[in-house]
C-alpha cells in the first residue's frame, strides 16, 4: 500500500497527501506540486498570483496546460526550433464564471506568463510532441454530471475528448452550494484494460466568498470552506477527511476519493489534474458501498441553478 504521513492544517508534516495553502509555495508559485514531493511521479501543478510580474516556464520533458483561474494572461512561447509568439487568453473574472481558455505546451517548450491573474498550470511528464494548442473558452465542454443534490458541472479543459496530449488530463469541476461531488466516491488506482485505469489526481480547491449580505457581522471574519474525504483500497492506503479551503490542494495517489460537499452558502471549485504510466483513459470504478446512488439519480433532475456561466449564474440556496 502507499505510504500516507499523518498531518494537519497547522503542522503539514513530511510530504502529506493534504496541503494547506502557501504550505507547497516556492520560487514565486503558490503551489508547486512535482516529484520532490515523496511518493509522487505523474502529475504537477502550478499555481500563482501574476500581480504585473512575470514567471517562467523553462523547456523540458514535460508537457504542460495554461489556465487561467481569475484574469487572463499573455503567453510568450518558444517551441523546440521555433519562432517566439505572443498568445493571448482571455480569463474570466472567477473560477464559478464558465470556462477559461487554455494553452496546451508540449514537451520542449519554453514560456513566460504575464499579467494580472491568477494562473494555474496543469504539468505531466513526456516525450510526445502534439501541436501547441490554444483552446478558445467556447470550445471546452460543459458537462452536467449527477441528479438533484449531487449535481455539479465539469468543464472538459484538457480531457482526451478536447486535447491530444501523451499523459495529461484536466477538467475543472464546479459544485454549487449545497451539493455533493465526486461522488459516489470512486477509484483509479489499478490498470484493468477497459475497466479501470492507474491515474495519480491533483485537487485544487477555491472555495466562493460569501456575499455581503451573508457576510455581515460576524461572519465577515470567517473563512469559507468546503469538506473533502479520501479512504484506501485493496492497493492503496489513504485517509483523508478535511475541511477544504482556497488555495489547498489534495494529492491523491490511489483509493477511493470524494465526496467533495460544498456547504450551503458557498459554491466549491476544484482543478483536476491526472495522469499516470498506462493508457490516457479516465477509467474508474465506484466504492462499492456507494454505488447505487448512481441508480437513484434517474428520477431527479438536474440541479436548476446549472450551468454557470457567467451570465446566468444561479442564485446561491
Amino acid at each position: 500500500m502507499t505510504e500516507r504521513p499523518t498531518t494537519s492544517r497547522n503542522d503539514p508534516g513530511a510530504d502529506p497527501w493534504f496541503h494547506p495553502r502557501a504550505s507547497l509555495s516556492r520560487d514565486g508559485w503558490n503551489v508547486v506540486v512535482d516529484a520532490s514531493i515523496r511518493g509522487w511521479r505523474y502529475t504537477g501543478l502550478r499555481v500563482a498570483e501574476l500581480g504585473g510580474r512575470e514567471l517562467r516556464l523553462p523547456a523540458g520533458a514535460v508537457e504542460r496546460l495554461i489556465v487561467p483561474l481569475t484574469g487572463g494572461c499573455l503567453v510568450h512561447v518558444r517551441e523546440e526550433g521555433g519562432t517566439p509568439q505572443v498568445l493571448e487568453l482571455e480569463g474570466r473574472a472567477s473560477v464559478f464564471d464558465g470556462p477559461t481558455d487554455t494553452l496546451f505546451l508540449p514537451p520542449g517548450t519554453s514560456a513566460t506568463l504575464t499579467g494580472t491573474g491568477r494562473i494555474a498550470v496543469a504539468e505531466a511528464p513526456a516525450t510526445t510532441r502534439h501541436p501547441l494548442r490554444r483552446i478558445r473558452r467556447d470550445e471546452a465542454p460543459v458537462e452536467l454530471r449527477g441528479r438533484g443534490r449531487a449535481s455539479r458541472q465539469v468543464h472538459d479543459l484538457g480531457t482526451p475528448a478536447v486535447l491530444d496530449a501523451e499523459r495529461l488530463i484536466v477538467c475543472e469541476v464546479i459544485t454549487p452550494a449545497g451539493n455533493w461531488s465526486s461522488y459516489p466516491p470512486h477509484k483509479h488506482d489499478e490498470e484493468r484494460a477497459g475497466e479501470e485505469s492507474r491515474l495519480e489526481e491533483i485537487y485544487y480547491f477555491e472555495v466562493a466568498e460569501p456575499t455581503a449580505a451573508e457576510a455581515e457581522g460576524e461572519a465577515s471574519a470567517s473563512s469559507p470552506y468546503a469538506l473533502f474525504s479520501a479512504s484506501s483500497s485493496a492497493v492503496s492506503e489513504i485517509d483523508l477527511d478535511e475541511r477544504v479551503q482556497s488555495g489547498d490542494v489534495a494529492l491523491i495517489p490511489g483509493g477511493y476519493h470524494g465526496p467533495a460537499v460544498a456547504p450551503p452558502g458557498n459554491d466549491l471549485y476544484y482543478l483536476n489534474v491526472m495522469a499516470g504510466p498506462g493508457e490516457r483513459v479516465w477509467h474508474i470504478t465506484d466504492e462499492p458501498g456507494h454505488a447505487w446512488v448512481r441508480s437513484s439519480w434517474e428520477t431527479e433532475p438536474v440541479d436548476p441553478r446549472l450551468p454557470y456561466t457567467g451570465d446566468t449564474k444561479g442564485p446561491r440556496p
